[in-house]
C-alpha cells in the first residue's frame, strides 16, 4: 500500500493507494486543515487509524524548498524530516518533494479528461513544459526533457519579484511596496492577492474578511467576479488574471517550454471562465520580441487536484 500527500499552506490531502494492472487506484482519502495541526506525524497517526493495510512505500510533496530530505514549509508552520517520517511508518525511506515537483510528476499521470485546453498551440511532445500554481502560494517548476524522458524540477520561482508590464501593472507595484519590503510575484498570485488587487482598485468597496482574518475573502470575490455582481471584483479577476498570464510567460521563456505550459492548483479551476477568455494566453504570449514563438505553445489548467498527490504516489510507487 503506497501512502503520499500533498501539504500545502491551506489545506493537506492524504491518500492511501493501490497498484492494480500497473496504474494507481485510490483506496482512501482524507482532507485536512493544515494550520489547524501541529505537523505532518499527527496527520499520518490520525489518517492511518482509519484505514487498514501496511504502508510498504510513501511519498509527500510540500509547499517548500526540499534540503537534505527536510523541508520548513513556505506558507505552513511545519518542518517535516523524510527520515523522521521512514522511521514512524517503519520505511527505509520516505521521499520528500516539492509540491510543484509533485504535481509536475502528476501531470505524466493525468488523462485527457483531467485537462482543459485553453490554447491549442502547436504539439511537441519531446520538450520541456512549465508546469505553474497559484493557490495559498504560487509554485512554478519546469518538465525537463533529457532526450528520453521528462525529469520534473522544482524552483522557488514564485518568491522571484513581480515584474509589471504595463502602467497599471507598476500602479499595482507601487501600491504594494508602500505596505511590504518586498513584492514578489506570490504577492498577487496567490489567494491572499485577491483582496490586494482588490483594495488597489478600489479600497472603498468592502467585502466580507477584508476586516475579519477568521474569513477568507477570496472565494467571496471570484464568485462576484464571475457573476459580474461586483464591478471591482470582475476588475479584480481580469487584472490577476493577466499577471498570472504574463508570469507564466516568462517561466516559459526561461524554461524554452515548447512542450506546453500546465496550470495546476486550486484558484485556476474555480475561476476557469475567466482563464478561457483569452485573456491568460494573451497575456502569455505579450513579450517583446518572442511573441510567435509563445504563441505555438499549448496552454492546459489541470482540472484534476489530485494531480500532486498522484503525482507523490506514483514516485513511491516506482521508487524515484
Amino acid at each position: 500500500m503506497i501512502l503520499a500527500g500533498d501539504l500545502g499552506g491551506t489545506k493537506s490531502n492524504l491518500g492511501l493507494f493501490d497498484v492494480r494492472q500497473e496504474k494507481l487506484e485510490g483506496v482512501a482519502k482524507k482532507r485536512y486543515a493544515t494550520q489547524q495541526h501541529s505537523g505532518l506525524d499527527e496527520l499520518v497517526k490520525d489518517f492511518l487509524r482509519e484505514t487498514s493495510g501496511k504502508v510498504t512505500a510513501s511519498c509527500f510533496g510540500i509547499a517548500g524548498p526540499v534540503v537534505d530530505n527536510k523541508v520548513h514549509g513556505s506558507n505552513m508552520p511545519w518542518e517535516v524530516d523524510g527520515a523522521y517520517m521512514a522511521r514512524l511508518l517503519g520505511l527505509n525511506r520516505v521521499r520528500l518533494l516539492n509540491d510543484l515537483e509533485a504535481a509536475a510528476y502528476g501531470i505524466g499521470v493525468m488523462e485527457s479528461k483531467d485537462l482543459e485546453t485553453l490554447h491549442t498551440g502547436v504539439e511537441t511532445l519531446e520538450a520541456n513544459r512549465a508546469v505553474i500554481a497559484a493557490g495559498t502560494g504560487l509554485g512554478e517548476g519546469v518538465l525537463f526533457w533529457d532526450g528520453k524522458q521528462h525529469l520534473p524540477m522544482a524552483t522557488e520561482a514564485g518568491h522571484a519579484d513581480f515584474a509589471p508590464h504595463t502602467k497599471q501593472q507598476a500602479d499595482l507595484w507601487q501600491y504594494l511596496s508602500t505596505r511590504s519590503e518586498f513584492v514578489t510575484s506570490e504577492t498577487i498570485l496567490s489567494g491572499g492577492g485577491f483582496q490586494r488587487v482588490h483594495e488597489f482598485l478600489d479600497a472603498s468597496v468592502r467585502h466580507p474578511g477584508f476586516d475579519d482574518h477568521k474569513i477568507d475573502p477570496a472565494p467571496e470575490i471570484a464568485r462576484m467576479g464571475l457573476s459580474g455582481e461586483c464591478r471591482v471584483c470582475v476588475e479584480t479577476l481580469n487584472l490577476w488574471v493577466e499577471v498570472y498570464g504574463a508570469e507564466a510567460g516568462n517561466l516559459a521563456l526561461r524554461s524554452v517550454a515548447r512542450g506546453g505550459i500546465y496550470i495546476t492548483g486550486g484558484i485556476a479551476v474555480k475561476i476557469l471562465p475567466k482563464m478561457k477568455n483569452g485573456r491568460f494566453a494573451a497575456a502569455v504570449q505579450h513579450k517583446e520580441k518572442l511573441g510567435d514563438f509563445l504563441a505555438q505553445i499549448p496552454i492546459h489548467v489541470v482540472l484534476n487536484e489530485d494531480c500532486p498527490l498522484l503525482g507523490a504516489a506514483f514516485v513511491a510507487w516506482k521508487s524515484l
